[in-house]
This record gives structure tokens, C-alpha cells and sequence, in this order.
């Protein structure tokens, strides 16, 4: 629905004043959830380092920004800590095309790390990144520096604002999508950016977090 939308829509970007709202009060209400959440994130937290003592509870990892700038993106790690190394051997069974990659089945997943990628909660550590205004609560998903090396110009237009821990993508579909509908996705979210639609993305995500469908 929203990618046949797309094509009835121009490239021009709605002047608004609520980007610069968003921008401004964001990091202050993620602040304010991050001291709510705390406990959630202790009990996750002890659950990844029981399963691996010697293991890093967080992971952290360069992603690319709005405008091309690098950052660090924090997740509670999910996967063994040599799944750098390992990818190179899981290049071929990637299961989405584009500069992207997915693996349903991927062995580097850890068994508690199944469990945070399918309710989502690994990405809850991403509230800081928020706090520290490299990412927005809702917004195109930041890539990794690998991927932004194979987009095309079409493909950069992902990177015009401020990337987020949910989006547009993610409540439609998610890793089902192919890398081209992610990328219609984002340019729509970018187009029709509002406060009516970043809270009915919201509510959704919740559905997404209760009711997963495309997690992995």
C-alpha cells in the first residue's frame, strides 16, 4: 500500500517545524525511559552474561548516520562474539537481495540472542543513541558502512535524516521485505514525515514486538 502510494507522491520533503521539535524533545523523553526501563535492562543484561560469562554484554557497532556520518550503535549482543569474522563465510546464503545482509537461520544467533531479536529487545540499548541525538526513535534504519558502499544515488536518499530504532520498514513486513522495498519505505517515511505518522508507527511497533512476524 504505501510503496503503490509512493508513486502518486513528489520527492519534495514537507517543511515542517516538527523535525526540530522531534530533534529537540526526543533525547530528553528517552532519557526519561531509560531510567523507567533500567530494570528491564538489568534482568536482560544478567540473562546474555549468564549465558556467556565471558562474553561483552553490549555490542557495539559503526553504523552510518544522516548526511553519511559515522556513529557507534549499541545492542545487547545477540550473537557470538567472533560473527564479524564468520560472515565472510555466510555471504552466500544470503536470503535478500541489495546491499543488505539476512539470514533466516543464521548460526551466529545465540539462543538468547534468538529470543531479544524476535520481542526486539536487543535494540532497546539504542535509547541511548537517541539521548545522544545520533538517532531518532523512529526513522530509517542506519546501514553499515559496507552497504552505504554499494548504494546507488537513489539508495542515499535513505541517509537524509536522522536514522531510527523503528520505522516504516519495520512495522511493515520487515526482514520479509526485499532491500528495494525497505528502500521505498524509507523515502516515503522521509516524504511524509509527521507526527501523525511517527505515532501510528509507534502503536504498530508494539504489535510488531507482541505479535513478531519477520524477526530474525
Amino acid at each position: 500500500m504505501y510503496i503503490e502510494k509512493r508513486k502518486k507522491i513528489s520527492y519534495c520533503h514537507r517543511k515542517s517545524r516538527y523535525p526540530i521539535w522531534k530533534k529537540r524533545i526526543e533525547p530528553i523523553l528517552m532519557l526519561g525511559a531509560l531510567v523507567l526501563t533500567l530494570p528491564i535492562y538489568l534482568v536482560i543484561a544478567l540473562i546474555v552474561k549468564l549465558s556467556d560469562w565471558r562474553a561483552p554484554i553490549f555490542f557495539k557497532q559503526e553504523r552510518i548516520g544522516k548526511n553519511g556520518v559515522p556513529f557507534n550503535m549499541y545492542k545487547f549482543r545477540t550473537m557470538q562474539v567472533d560473527a564479524e569474522t564468520k560472515l565472510e563465510e555466510l555471504l552466500d546464503q544470503n536470503e535478500i537481495e541489495g546491499a543488505m545482509f539476512k539470514m533466516k537461520n543464521d548460526p551466529r544467533v545465540t539462543k538468547v540472542g534468538y529470543f531479544l531479536r524476535k520481542t526486539s529487545l536487543d535494540e532497546l540499548p539504542q535509547l541511548w543513541n537517541v539521548v545522544r541525538g545520533e538517532m531518532s526513535l523512529i526513522g530509517p534504519r542506519p546501514p553499515l558502512p559496507n552497504e552505504v558502499a554499494m548504494y546507488n544515488e537513489y539508495e542515499m536518499g535513505r541517509l537524509k535524516i536522522t536514522p531510527g530504532c523503528t520505522g516504516l520498514w519495520q512495522v511493515s513486513g520487515r526482514n520479509e521485505l526485499s532491500f528495494q522495498e525497505m528502500v521505498e519505505l524509507d523515502l516515503i517515511y522521509i516524504e511524509e514525515l509527521s507526527f501523525k505518522l511517527d505515532l501510528k508507527i509507534f502503536f504498530k511497533t508494539f504489535l510488531v514486538i507482541f505479535f513478531p512476524k519477520g524477526a530474525y
